[in-house]
């Protein structure tokens, strides 16, 4: 894994290549005197750009913020087809190592906060797993395991049926058409596949990967931040606490937000919008 030009364009981003043909771009918002540093991860389908709002609201409280750029979105050089699949191994292997080993050289001995929004909330508690030293802390905004039957009902009934029509779909298709039928965006059938055994299952396993997430999810011990949409049925605080209940050493603090709090709708998505009070949350002392 190597990183690009040293240089840092506030919109272009840093250029970065995760050592096996993916390229992408790390965005970046950092204070003149930043207190930490955090690697912010996207939801599934979603560009690093619709987080810069969140980044700017945590960089005026003194937080350096990096945005992440999942592979085959936004700034990637890679699109998912027939050609092209992926799965969770290449993003916590590849990708995600690219973008801390940027931070460090730009940041060097900062304290370390690993974040992110559904999908990435949950890849940075297998990231940590992996490596508990990238972070010392969690931050979580509207995330939570998919797993049905950590849902209220009747969402936990219909669940099942679309966990396993979703990995069929990316196979017949070549990629999951996100776009055309309005979950995530065009998506690797392998990433579909290892997202929906958890859906179905309720463990984190990557195919191709031989750790034991699980196992190593429950030596993590890092104090975790957590901010609650009340209107979130993609993301309901009984998913998150299924999540979080894989980290048993690490202390919770959450927080759930109404729409009067938020100054938007409290879903899963119109807190990007209007971050400030989750960058408030978030960053408190």
């Amino acid at each position: 894994m190597t990183v690009g030009d040293p240089a840092c364009d506030a919109d272009a981003g840093i250029a970065l290549d995760a050592g096996d043909g993916h390229r992408f771009r790390l965005l970046a918002r950092i204070p003149a005197t930043p207190v930490c540093s955090l690697l912010w991860l996207p939801a599934l389908g979603v560009a690093a750009r619709h987080y810069l709002p969140l980044a700017d609201a945590l960089a005026a409280r003194g937080v350096a913020v990096f945005v992440h750029e999942w592979r085959g979105n936004g700034s990637s050089s890679l699109r998912a087809d027939r050609r092209h699949d992926w799965g969770y191994r290449e993003l916590l292997v590849a990708d995600l190592p690219a973008s801390e080993q940027a931070i460090e050289q730009r940041l060097p001995g900062l304290p370390r906060i690993f974040g992110g929004h559904s999908l990435g909330g949950q890849l940075a508690c297998c990231r940590l797993a992996l490596d508990p030293r990238a972070a010392r802390t969690l931050w979580l905004v509207a995330s939570g395991a998919p797993y049905w039957r950590a849902f209220p009902s009747p969402t936990r009934w219909w669940l099942p049926l679309a966990y396993r029509f979703l990995p069929w779909l990316a196979e017949a298709c070549g990629a999951l058409p996100g776009r055309r039928i309005g979950f995530g965006g065009n998506e690797a059938r392998g990433l579909i596949r290892d997202w929906a055994r958890t859906a179905l299952g309720g463990r984190y396993a990557a195919s191709g990967l031989d750790n034991d997430l699980e196992a190593r999810m429950a030596a993590i011990e890092v104090p975790a931040r957590a901010a609650i949409m009340c209107d979130d049925w993609l993301a309901p605080e009984s998913s998150l606490r299924f999540l979080l209940s894989k980290l048993p050493r690490s202390p919770l603090q959450a927080r759930t937000f109404d729409a009067s709090a938020l100054g938007t709708r409290a879903d899963h998505f119109a807190w990007m919008r209007e971050p400030a009070a989750v960058a408030a949350f978030l960053a408190s002392p």
